[in-house]
């Protein structure tokens, strides 16, 4: 299932992953020795000694495209959840309405293949009908506004969240999409690879429009009509480049502005189905996006635009009817674009399904039983030390005011800390599940969402409010609320080990607990002040310093080579090494003053963090879409700027790993 979020946050992920810890031959120091290549040395390839034996022992099955370590605790949390949910849906008597009802029913609904296979295309052929039946363009309004209700997001996407300059109030925002690869380069670029992609997505458009029921010459009008708009679409959206600059999305336009400036878009029509009518006020995040949204809508066909708005349908449906319609999705999206060879079992997916609707309610579950509130505990001092260290770090920087300093220093301070699991849970009481058919029970799970997101409109920010739930294997920053985020999820071995040395932890969460709060301080975090807003607190001559800064760390990573032919590209990655940076600085400081500095277990923690199996076509995939580098590099780029990883192993300048110390990259 795609799934896209516009949400001002940069998290641990998509990217992170580890080393397997086995029970057999595991150190005191929580370092498994047969996650180890001895025969590798430390100075050619670190991550290569640190973790080959975990790579060698975990090939990538038919399931994967890639896997590590986060990858394995999803599947021990997901088999967690599995039990939870599969118990509440073995239950006849569960109360109408209630939590047990909703989770062990969808359980069941996803569950039920023949009942998917008997149904085919029917679930969603009176939708398919209605699009037929739009009598002219003034109808398509109104169809975008209901459809995004549904989680079909045609043309573009609007959600409500935080006004970057007013972070204590909700506003409606604009962000550009309605393009099936969700990459506008897989439009524009012409290697052989992306040619070779594109092709295989008209091919796939053709097979799924024959699957609904169409025949083949309405299929290949489709095809046509589709990439004509989507490449229209994707020209004029922002690169993920241009996308890294907030201010360059932050445009706040009232009404009257908004009529003004895309003159033939029916907003009036448009926000008064959204449920919007009253709107005073929206932020355009790509102004040329929607510009060439409204002139797509006022200039092409409106034929070629039902066939568009039909494919949106299908494709946000597929997942969820019959298995032909799910092959063929898995074909083009997990095996064309990500090298995976074989779908998960229809038990993960319905686990996942589940997981993804009721979260919170699978959430206060998973808590209840498998998170211990020591583990919260530890966690907050881990969080302490880590922040103290940073201050510690912003002190001593010789390149910055004490002025800027000082307001770095009290955005530190207010970070706001989620650990665990929120105060206060969710209420679905408003979600019916009910046995009709899987898509529309997601339609209506989809339609409680967006009326949730569409009532804070206008609002003030609930800060309490979490952007991921417990059971996620994962961990964000959002500087809008300036706050960072640790699921419980995560909080357990080998990431973290109430038993295993401090090295090791500090190596492990610690390092995403840097991650994290040095996202506050990259490139685009910087840019908030401590209360969330977008706004200018550093001096010209720090901001100029710290430009330099960054632009020797696009040049450190850029170029780079995780496997031979796939390179990093320093520029969009910047943000993300920034944080790998300042983590990894962070707690090799922290663990310089233990009473026994265990750099061995430190340095071997880090490895084992981003250690993972990949494919050749999952790597292309992520070099050229990911805003992370791929894990070799977080590993083998990030730790040679520390003189102690070189004094530990005794790295010389002849060895491959080793930079002079006037070329080491250092920000925080």
């Amino acid at each position: 299932m795609k799934v896209t979020k516009y949400l001002p946050i940069l998290a641990v992920c998509l990217m992170t992953t580890g080393c397997n810890s086995k029970k057999e031959a595991v150190l005191t120091s929580g370092i498994d020795l047969a996650n180890l290549d001895t025969t590798a040395m430390p100075g050619t390839s670190f991550y290569q000694y640190a973790c080959g034996g975990w790579v060698k022992d975990h090939p990538l099955t038919d399931e994967y495209s890639r896997f590590g370590t986060f990858d394995m605790l999803r599947e021990n949390s997901r088999e967690q959840l599995k039990a939870l949910i599969a118990e509440l849906a073995a239950k006849k008597d569960n109360a109408p309405g209630s939590a047990a009802q909703k989770v062990g029913d969808l359980y069941n609904i996803a569950m039920d293949s023949v009942k998917l296979n008997q149904e085919g295309v029917a679930p969603i052929k009176a939708e398919l009908a209605a699009i037929d039946a739009l009598k002219d363009k003034g109808e398509i309004y109104a169809y975008i506004a209901e459809s995004q209700k549904k989680g079909i997001r045609p043309y573009f996407t609007m959600f409500v969240s935080a006004d970057d300059m007013n972070s204590s109030m909700n506003i409606v925002q604009t962000y550009q999409g309605g393009i099936g690869m969700g990459q506008r380069d897989y439009y524009l670029e012409n290697d052989e690879q992306t040619k070779n992609i594109r092709n295989k997505y008209q091919e796939h458009i053709a097979k799924m429009f024959q699957l609904a029921g169409y025949d083949e010459a309405t299929a290949q009008k489709a095809v046509k009509a589709v990439m004509n708009i989507e490449t229209r679409l994707a020209k004029a959206a922002r690169s993920q480049v241009e996308l890294r600059d907030p201010h360059a999305n932050y445009n706040k336009m009232d009404r009257a502005t908004l009529k003004k400036n895309f003159p033939t878009f029916d907003w009036d029509t448009y926000f008064t189905v959204s449920g919007l009518k009253d709107l005073e006020e929206v932020n355009v995040g790509q102004p040329a996006a929607m510009k060439e949204v409204a002139d797509v809508i006022n200039t092409v066909s409106l034929d070629d635009q039902k066939l568009y708005l039909q494919w949106g349908l299908i494709d946000a449906a597929a997942s969820y009817l019959s298995d032909d319609f799910e092959a063929q999705n898995f074909d083009f999206y997990s095996r064309t674009m990500s090298g995976k060879k074989e779908m998960q079992p229809r038990w993960k997916r319905s686990v996942s399904t589940v997981d993804g609707v009721l979260g919170e309610v699978v959430g206060q579950m998973y808590v209840e039983k498998y998170f211990p509130a020591a583990a919260k505990e530890r966690m907050v001092t881990l969080v302490k030390n880590l922040q103290t260290s940073l201050g510690e770090r912003i002190k001593g920087l010789e390149w910055m005011s004490e002025p800027t300093k000082e307001k770095a220093l009290e955005k530190l301070a207010t970070f706001h800390v989620k650990i665990g699991y929120p105060d206060k849970w969710k209420d679905y009481s408003a979600l019916e599940i009910k046995d009709d058919s899987y898509w529309a029970n997601i339609e209506r799970a989809n339609e409680w969402d967006y009326n949730e997101m569409i009532a804070k409109a206008g609002k003030p920010v609930d800060k309490d409010e979490w952007l991921m739930t417990p059971q996620t294997v994962n961990a964000y920053y959002n500087p809008t609320t300036n706050e960072i985020c640790f699921p419980a999820a995560i909080l357990q071995p080998p990431f973290f080990d109430m038993n295993a040395d401090d090295a090791m932890n500090y190596g492990a969460i610690g390092v995403v607990i840097g991650h994290e709060m040095t996202h506050g301080f990259d490139d685009q975090g910087r840019q908030y002040d401590k209360d969330g807003n977008l706004k200018d607190w550093w001096t010209e001559e720090d901001y100029s310093a710290f430009s330099k800064l960054c632009k020797d760390v696009e040049a450190f990573y850029d170029g780079e080579e995780a496997a031979p032919g796939i390179a990093v590209n320093g520029e969009p990655t910047l943000s993300e090494n920034i944080a790998d940076l300042g983590a990894v600085s962070c707690i090799t400081e922290i663990v310089s003053h233990l009473d026994n500095p265990n750099y061995e277990a430190l340095y071997k923690s880090i490895a084992r963090t981003w250690a993972s199996s990949s494919s050749r076509e999952y790597m292309q995939y992520v070099s050229q879409t990911n805003v992370h580098c791929l894990d070799k590099l977080r590993t083998n780029r990030t730790i040679v700027n520390d003189q102690e990883f070189y004094d530990t192993f005794g790295i010389k300048e002849n060895d491959g790993m080793y930079v002079a110390p006037e070329d080491r990259v250092h920000i925080w």
